[in-house]
């Protein structure tokens, strides 16, 4: 019995994971997006797009794209920090897994240091697209 409430609660998370971010309209449809990139987000306000029309066996037809910097500080500063932050994960994670104890030690606290910086700079890009469904 356990296995079927657990079974039947992780589906519905699931199913209504893939298309959180659809703003259903009487015609028209929107999803908005917050991401770290333009082409992260567009891929998944397409994927969203698609699972939302697929529910009734529709495809859907986009009207409009618009991407769009929405970040705290100037967009050029906020990309440096994310390659920042990317490149201090990687070579933490591998002094960490690939090095002595002291490699480990360092490398754990340099994938953290990335992970912060990661967050603190946080989504700096809004994708919104407009889609139909037919």
């Amino acid at each position: 019995m356990k296995l079927v409430v657990v079974s039947t609660l992780l589906l519905m998370i699931t199913s209504c994971a893939h298309h959180r971010d659809v703003r259903p309209g009487e015609e028209t449809h929107k999803v908005i997006i917050q991401t770290s990139s333009k082409e992260e987000g567009s891929r998944m306000a397409i994927s969203q797009a698609n699972h939302y029309c697929k529910q009734s066996g529709k495809q859907p037809v986009f009207t409009e794209e618009d991407q769009k910097y929405t970040g705290d500080m100037d967009e050029k500063s906020y990309q440096a920090g994310k390659k920042a932050s990317d490149v201090a994960k990687v070579i933490g994670g591998t002094a960490y897994t690939l090095g002595g104890k002291n490699e480990k030690n360092a490398g754990g606290l340099i994938g953290l240091g990335g992970l912060a910086a990661d967050a603190a700079l946080g989504k700096g890009y809004t994708v919104t697209m407009s889609f139909k469904c037919r």
